[in-house]
């Protein structure tokens, strides 16, 4: 102040002149001192902003707009003081004895308000600061700690490192520089005043906040220490949130993923398909026809018991990957548990179009799988549920889960590979769920009832052996056949005891037969899972127990399966079998995958042609397929016996491709043991024994030799 006086007065513009004998104070004097004080203000501004930008690292316009307003306030009160000296000068030059304390008082009040000022802007400042880490993004509150540090302690850089995982994330108060792993990070100059990210109540140190200063050695006030260590508590506090609620959001994420994904396949399970069926079900408008296909592996028990469960995933997995690749990319494949399987189509332009994809679906399991070093062949059987609007109440998954299980089960009894559900079928079918609960008192019961259907020599029509077939005597659903039960009985744990049922009423047959004088053969049908059971043939020699001599009488049917792979266990049952002396068969050839295959392995004495064939002779292939099987037969030694010969003209023609045996409705429907005894006993003609006329003349008769005749046929030609 008195500067600006005093450069006033030597402008010429002010005279100092004290006492009486002063002039009196102008305008241009006033306007004098105001100049000359504008002067120094800006003198001062323009001077002291580079310095301390340069000792802070700050920018000049920062430093400048920090406290403007009172920086100006101060300065307006400076120019009142000098023109309150000039005034006392001019008066009274004792007055300026006063003048020092009312500087130092107005010093006194600026500093007071200046530091309440800054105070106050800087817990505002840490306030909006920690404001932002009330958030649950872990980036986003490194990003913020960065930005608002550099911000409010006014330094160049800031860093903030975690440890745990590593990262570091660098910046200023304008943007982030670097956001990485520590390691990577270029190398920061100047001093750097770091606090560790740590309370009592941490077990370890999260990391630490960093102020990177440039232009030499900083100490931080008592202020900016206390601030500094607020801010970092806010920080820690900001971050164990975010970390908590990242861990909690993967965790949650985690375990939505576990109960919508199979843990096996990676499929989808259960409940990630009713959500997403659901939803496609309650779209309006409906995305076209919703059809849902139901799967299930054929004999995937016997790979499990055989190969393993190992092998068993392997098969598993290796299925579902197919039918992901196979479906749409809207389609949901799921695994059910097990070895079920659900496709869910969506957006099919009719319904028809359903069945179609069915069968592009299963055809995709057909190429064998190798597991283990053995190539299994996997079938598989379908059930088609397409979702309508004609009830309203029942579009449901659980309702087309319903419908395409009851379709399957069809699909499995009728031998068929994929079946669409019939709404007409399904009371019954839906009744035939409980049966599996009875397979047990069945059995101790005597409801599953043995009845034969005689095997004809197709020259002379006599009887040369009979097919063991069961029937089930419910007493709630009647006689039940065997597509009807056979599946319950498998899934039941009763398999070793129906088959022990079955054999020993056959055994009891043949007994009966050879008594009589007819020493002809039975025929018993064993499922593929028996050939993987390692005590079978402990049964079979069990119930041959004080008749053996029936056991060249007794003829094993094997059905073609997956279970007639290279199997060791298979190989063994089927020696230990021949071994007891009796005869094996391969039921229905030529509908397998493998049948020259497994011919080439099992050591069978007759082939049995598949119904299918005899009833489409007419068409070329399956003529062609029945003449093959017979002269197969023939070149291998042999028998072969056509099965569901209904007409006298499939029997006039399959004796002209030369096949010797056959069974079917021409001749005999199964029937009890009583009455197909009346029956031989009585005969057509008189002659015991026969079932049907002769194809030719008597004297014109051609004997079949021994090895090509039936099982059995020597024993009643000697009686």
């Amino acid at each position: 102040m008195a500067a600006a006086v005093a450069a006033a007065h030597g402008l010429g513009f002010v005279p100092i002149s004290v006492g009486p004998d002063s002039r009196a104070v102008t305008t241009a004097d006033i306007v004098a001192i105001c100049a000359a004080f504008g002067a120094y203000a800006v003198a001062d501004e323009v001077l002291s902003s580079p310095v301390l930008s340069l000792a802070s690292g700050s920018s000049v316009r920062q430093i400048f707009m920090t406290n403007v307003d009172v920086r100006f306030a101060i300065k307006m009160g400076g120019l009142v003081v000098t023109i309150a000296m000039y005034f006392v000068l001019i008066e009274s030059d004792a007055l300026l004895l006063v003048m020092p304390i009312l500087v130092y008082g107005l010093h006194l009040a600026t500093a007071i308000r200046v530091r309440t000022r800054s105070e106050r802007d800087t817990w505002q400042r840490l306030s909006r600061a920690t404001d932002e880490f009330n958030s649950v993004d872990f980036d986003g509150v490194l990003r913020t700690a960065v930005l608002r540090a550099a911000e409010l302690f006014s330094v160049h850089e800031v860093e903030v490192e975690i440890l745990d995982p590593p990262r570091l994330v660098r910046g200023d108060a304008n943007d982030v520089l670097y956001d990485g792993p520590p390691a990577g990070a270029p190398a920061s100059s100047g001093q750097a005043i770091g606090i560790d990210l740590t309370t009592s109540a941490d077990v370890a140190s999260l990391g630490e906040l960093r102020l990177l200063i440039r232009g030499g050695q900083i100490t931080l006030s008592e202020r900016e220490t206390y601030t500094l260590a607020t801010f970092a508590a806010a920080l820690r506090t900001a971050i164990r949130n975010a970390t908590t609620f990242t861990e909690t959001k993967r965790l949650a994420e985690s375990h939505a993923r576990a109960a919508a994904i199979d843990p096996l396949t990676e499929l989808a399970n259960r409940r990630r398909l009713t959500e997403y069926g659901e939803q496609v079900l309650a779209a309006r408008p409906p995305n076209g026809v919703t059809a849902l296909l139901l799967i299930d592996l054929n004999h995937f028990k016997e790979i499990n018991d055989t190969l393993g469960h190992s092998a068993g995933d392997q098969v598993l997995v290796e299925a579902g990957l197919r039918l992901k690749a196979t479906a749409q990319p809207d389609d949901l494949v799921a695994r059910l548990g097990g070895d079920e399987f659900a496709i869910l189509l969506v957006g099919l332009p009719a319904p028809a179009l359903a069945l179609s994809r069915a069968h592009a679906l299963l055809a995709c399991l057909n190429p064998p799988m190798v597991v283990d070093g053995v190539r299994v062949s996997v079938e598989a059987s379908g059930g088609v549920a397409v979702a309508t609007s004609d009830r309203p109440g029942k579009r449901t998954v659980e309702e087309l889960l319903r419908r395409a299980d009851v379709a399957m089960y069809q699909a499995k009894r009728n031998g068929q590979r994929v079946v669409t559900f019939d709404q007409s079928r399904d009371t019954a079918d839906v009744d035939m769920l409980s049966l599996g609960g009875e397979i047990a008192r069945g059995i101790a019961e005597k409801e599953f009832i043995v009845n034969f259907q005689p095997i004809v020599d197709l020259g002379t029509g006599d009887c040369v052996g009979a097919e063991a077939l069961t029937r089930w005597a419910h007493p709630k659903h009647g006689n039940l056949a065997p597509n009807r039960f056979l599946d319950s009985v498998e899934r039941s744990g009763q398999l070793a005891a129906f088959t022990e049922e079955v054999l020993d009423q056959a055994l009891c047959a043949a007994t009966l037969w050879a008594e009589s004088g007819f020493g002809m053969p039975v025929s018993v049908n064993v499922t593929p899972r028996s050939l993987l059971d390692t005590t079978f043939p402990d049964m079979v020699e069990r119930q041959l127990s004080g008749r053996e001599e029936l056991a060249a009488n007794l003829v094993i049917e094997l059905t073609e399966s997956v279970t007639l792979s290279q199997l060791e266990v298979v190989d063994d049952v089927l020696g230990r079998l021949r071994g007891l002396g009796l005869q094996l068969a391969l039921d229905d050839f030529g509908t397998g995958y493998s049948s020259l295959a497994t011919l080439a392995r099992v050591p069978v004495q007759e082939l049995k042609i598949d119904r299918s064939f005899v009833a489409a002779m007419d068409a070329p292939i399956e003529a062609a397929v029945v003449r093959s099987t017979i002269e197969l037969g023939r070149s291998l030694g042999l028998s072969v016996v056509a099965e569901g010969v209904e007409s006298e003209r499939q029997r006039a023609k399959l004796w002209e491709y030369g096949c010797p045996l056959a069974q079917g409705h021409l001749f005999a429907k199964p029937m009890p043991l009583a009455k197909l005894m009346t029956l031989l006993q009585a005969g057509p003609g008189g002659k015991p024994g026969r079932l049907a006329e002769p194809l030719h003349e008597t004297g014109s008769v051609i004997r079949i030799p021994p090895s090509r005749r039936a099982r059995g046929q020597q024993a009643a030609d000697g009686s």
